[in-house]
């Protein structure tokens, strides 16, 4: 199993969806009755008696679940298995970031809140199903994006403030690690707060205490505050400056891409809206 989320349904009974992987199939099941604190666990392998399926959609009851061995490193099956970034991968990508900074407080900022994060980004999932649904996705998540802005940065052909990008992208979901547990249930300050909110909050907090100037604070908070692109998707504001942009564009790219890779083919997948299609192995599929 490489992801799951809890819910209830309307007359309170719990359930979980699992995002579940084979070497040549990824599928996606619902399975009623299983409490949000049993097993299966991300990592684990699952056996399945008996599957339904109605409409294109898996289902299955817990009695025909067999939860069973987590799966280890060297196992054949432990790269289907998502994990958070090494630590030398995202030193390496930072000390790379670093290079395009030219204002030295930021850039100490930068480098202390990279090492401080790692750990907690590590432990914690990005979301509770729809992208980097996993223990350590919110590691990999920032990572992704600092890693799409370091290969842009040299190619834009417009001016962007490096500094304030890595700052927001380090930050920009920090309020997840208050707004899940790691094991990506909802918190009493997700609802109340959210994650956009505590994120800004918290960045605000630390540019002030290292007297940055207000209107660099503001443009980075901003930053925070719109990276979700679009009132309906939470953003209290819009993007109104390049840099806002560029990382709304940078997320939505990383967290689509991340649930798409965990959508199996023909299911549909969150983000797009539509199904996903990713075999053409059978050529009688495409003849029009």
């Amino acid at each position: 199993m490489v992801s799951r989320s809890n819910g209830t349904t309307k007359k309170g009974d719990p359930y979980c969806t699992l995002k579940l992987k084979a070497p040549n199939e990824e599928i996606t099941v619902s399975v009623w009755d299983v409490p949000a604190t049993s097993d299966p666990k991300v990592g684990q392998i699952v056996s399945f008696f008996n599957i339904q399926d109605r409409d294109g959609k898996k289902s299955a009851r817990l009695a025909d679940m067999h939860p069973g061995r987590m799966v280890q490193e060297g196992d054949p099956l432990y790269d289907l298995v998502p994990h958070p970034v090494k630590k030398e991968a995202w030193d390496e990508c930072i000390a790379n970031l670093l290079k395009f900074c030219k204002d030295e407080t930021l850039k100490e900022i930068v480098k202390e809140f990279s090492e401080v994060l790692y750990k907690p980004y590590s432990q914690y999932p990005a979301a509770n199903s729809v992208h980097h649904a996993f223990h350590g996705g919110l590691l990999n998540h920032t990572y992704q994006m600092l890693r799409a802005f370091e290969g842009l940065y040299t190619c834009l052909s417009y001016r962007v403030e490096p500094e304030h990008c890595i700052l927001a992208i380090l930050f920009h979901d920090y309020g997840k690690t208050y707004e899940y547990t790691k094991d990506g249930g909802r918190t009493p300050l997700g609802y109340l707060l959210g994650h956009i909110y505590i994120s800004a909050q918290k960045l605000h907090k630390e540019l002030e205490k290292r007297n940055v100037d207000k209107p660099t604070i503001a443009r980075i908070v901003h930053i925070v505050l719109a990276h979700h692109g679009s009132l309906e998707f939470g953003s209290p504001v819009l993007p109104c400056t390049q840099e806002a942009v560029l990382v709304n564009l940078l997320d939505n790219l990383s967290a689509k891409g991340d649930n798409i890779d965990g959508t199996g083919n023909l299911e549909k997948s969150f983000a797009l809206g539509t199904a996903v299609v990713k075999d053409f192995s059978n050529s009688d599929d495409f003849k029009f």
